[in-house]
C-alpha cells in the first residue's frame, strides 16, 4: 500500500509538471497559477502545495527535469576523467543542440527558460539558480579549454574564463534564437560549424566524431 501511495504521489508530480510545460508554453509564466495548472492536471491546489513551496520551486523542479543531465555532463568538465576534455566540451554542447533540436519536451522546456519567464519578485529563486548554473557551468568550461590547451603544449588566445564565456553565449544565443523560428536554419548543424570555428579560433582544433 505504502509503495502504491508513492507510485500515485510521483504520478501526480509529473503530472503537474507536465501541465506547468504547456500552460508555460502558450501562457508565460506569469501568467499561469498554481490553480491553472492543478485544473489542467486534474489535481487540486493542496497537490501543489504538497509537493512544491511555490511556483518558483515549481518552475525549477519542471527544468530539472530536462536539463539536469545536460548540467552532469558539464559538471564532468575540467575534471580530468576523459584523455581529452576538448572531446568532452564538444560533446556536451552538441548533445545539447541535438536535444534542443529533436526532443520535443527539451524544446520545450527551453522555450519556456528562455522566452517565457519574467524574473519578477516571486521568481527570484529561479533567476538565482539560472545564474548558478550558467556560472558553474563556465567555470567548468574554462577548466577544461585551459586542460585541452596545455594538453596540446600552448595557450589559450584569451584568458580562459573569456573563452568560457564567450562559447557559452554562443550557444545558448544559437538556442535561444533557432527557438523563436525553428524553421530558419538548422540548429544542430549550424551548431556545430560555430562550435568548431570557435575552438579553431581559439587554437583548440578537434577532430569531430561521428555525431
Amino acid at each position: 500500500m505504502a509503495r502504491r501511495t508513492k507510485e500515485d504521489a510521483l504520478a501526480t508530480r509529473h503530472r503537474l509538471l507536465d501541465a506547468a510545460e504547456l500552460l508555460f508554453q502558450a501562457r508565460g509564466v506569469s501568467r499561469t497559477s498554481l490553480n491553472d495548472i492543478a485544473l489542467q492536471a486534474g489535481a487540486t491546489r493542496g497537490a501543489i502545495y504538497w509537493h512544491f513551496k511555490d511556483k518558483a520551486d515549481l518552475f525549477n523542479a519542471m527544468i530539472e527535469r530536462v536539463t539536469l543531465p545536460l548540467e552532469e555532463s558539464f559538471q564532468r568538465m575540467g575534471q580530468g576523467r576523459s584523455p581529452d576534455p576538448l572531446q568532452d566540451i564538444r560533446g556536451a554542447m552538441v548533445d545539447a543542440l541535438r536535444r534542443a533540436a529533436s526532443d520535443a519536451q527539451t524544446r520545450r522546456v527551453f522555450e519556456v527558460a528562455t522566452h517565457k519567464v519574467e524574473y519578477v519578485n516571486e521568481m527570484r529563486a529561479v533567476r538565482l539558480r539560472h545564474l548558478a548554473v550558467r556560472d558553474e557551468c563556465v567555470s567548468q568550461l574554462g577548466k577544461g579549454l585551459r586542460q585541452a590547451a596545455k594538453m596540446r603544449g600552448g595557450r589559450l588566445p584569451v584568458p580562459a574564463a573569456a573563452a568560457a564565456r564567450g562559447l557559452h553565449a554562443m550557444i545558448d544565443g544559437l538556442i535561444g534564437n533557432w527557438l523563436l523560428e525553428p524553421a530558419a536554419f538548422d540548429l544542430l548543424k549550424t551548431g556545430r560549424h560555430a562550435l568548431d570555428a570557435y575552438l579553431a579560433g581559439l587554437g583548440l582544433s578537434v577532430r569531430p566524431p561521428a555525431d
